[in-house]
């Protein structure tokens, strides 16, 4: 077979992917507890005896049954009452799904394809044999055509300065007697006894500067290793708004929508744990010393993305954990409110957005909101290479003065 033929590439990647599989049907163990119904297992088990029996097209119709089924399971109701059983049903589809993708001839549609079914297990999904989406999705992208790759948004500064022409985005003073206190690699012992125990939010200065997003990440960047990759957005102001909603896009298709060109939303890859789906990006973070001074252990710490354009705003709330939030594209904008003024701050009724105020920070209804106005606060402007300590229940408002990318670390 000639050098460069595509159904060499093909054969190379088949046999990438039936490397991380288990060698027969028996040890793919589909071990997903007993909620699930016989009728399911039989299904599962009966793909794998296709799969395993090269019987490519029969075990593709047979994954798309599972997939259809466990979906209407994972929204049958509210997110958090979902069996993790079906959650791992819906996994085992996706994974016999992608790889059947790439067993048939030669498609350039096929990695792409497979790589969006791999996605959606990781989002939807639940572990299953050791991580293996993520180490099949790692495959699928390395054998991903050039013509299948993202192409590459405009350089960086475009967006930004596109926008300030017709979307001045205002820059709030922060007084110095309401300033955040700042402190350069405070020790261990002197960030646990002035900030950590008794609840202080403080910037810190010189601890993330060297990480290696903090040269690395670039629209042009994030699109080369990220670009193919489906992720959450948030379309809508703000969470609280009615008409907010959830869409699911790559990366590429939301840097070309809500970032490079002139969107009629405002779009935010917002709280989403996209350094578990690829890993790559991951290498270029590193979790802060200071979450040691914490209960749990470093595989408990929740590491998020916040990937957005200039103006996206984080409505005033708290969160139930210490949080780091480090600074590496942009600037953003953040008022504090202690908990003690949580009456002040009127949260709101129902449970669902109970720990989130009704007040809009920036533009308050003083008529209905009286006690807001008198409530203390503390603000601060967060650069690249700076981390800002939110301690747990601290109230907190966000809004992004540029193109920003933020990585949060939320920690017991």
């Amino acid at each position: 077979m000639a050098e460069g033929d595509p159904q060499a590439g093909s054969g190379a990647l088949q046999k990438a992917l039936r490397a991380l599989l288990p060698s027969s049907k028996e040890g793919l163990k589909l071990d997903v507890g007993d909620r699930v119904e016989r009728s399911v297992l039989l299904l599962l088990q009966q793909a794998a005896e296709l799969f395993y029996g090269d019987r490519r097209s029969e075990c593709l119709q047979i994954s798309e049954v599972i997939l259809d089924y466990s979906w209407e399971k994972l929204n049958a109701g509210p997110w958090r009452d979902v069996d993790k059983s079906w959650r791992q049903v819906y996994s085992f589809g996706c994974l016999l799904k992608a790889v059947c993708l790439c067993e048939g001839p030669e498609d350039t549609a096929a990695v792409p394809a497979a790589l969006r079914v791999c996605d959606m297990g990781l989002l939807m999904g639940a572990a299953i044999l050791g991580d293996i989406l993520i180490k099949v999705a790692a495959v699928l992208q390395a054998h991903l055509r050039p013509e299948s790759r993202p192409a590459r948004s405009p350089p960086r500064e475009q967006p930004s300065a596109k926008r300030a022409k017709s979307d001045h985005v205002p820059i709030p003073n922060v007084k110095i007697e309401r300033a955040v206190p700042r402190v350069h690699r405070p020790s261990l012992e002197y960030f646990r006894e002035q900030f950590l125990v008794p609840g202080r939010p403080v910037v810190l200065e010189g601890v993330a500067g060297h990480w290696p997003c903090m040269k690395k990440w670039s629209l042009e960047y994030i699109q080369e290793i990220a670009g193919c990759r489906t992720v959450p957005v948030e379309v809508g102001s703000r969470y609280t708004d009615e008409e907010w909603s959830q869409t699911l896009m790559t990366i590429s298709e939301f840097i070309s929508k809500y970032i490079v060109n002139e969107p009629k939303d405002v779009g935010y890859l917002a709280q989403h744990q996209l350094f578990d789906q690829i890993p790559e990006l991951k290498q270029d973070i590193t979790i802060p010393d200071y979450c040691c001074l914490g209960d749990g252990d470093e595989d408990e710490i929740t590491i998020n993305a916040w990937f957005g354009p200039q103006g996206t705003v984080s409505p005033l709330h708290q969160d139930p954990q210490q949080n780091f939030l480090a600074q590496v594209m942009g600037r953003k904008y953040i008022q504090l409110y202690s908990p003690q003024e949580s009456e002040a701050l009127y949260p709101h009724d129902s449970h669902l957005l109970h720990n989130t105020s009704q007040v809009d920070v920036e533009n308050p209804n003083l008529e209905k909101f009286p006690k807001f106005a008198e409530a203390p606060f503390l603000s601060c402007i967060l650069s690249p290479g700076e981390i800002l300590f939110i301690p747990v229940k601290y109230w907190h408002y966000v809004r992004a003065l540029d193109l920003s990318f933020s990585v949060s670390f939320w920690w017991s």
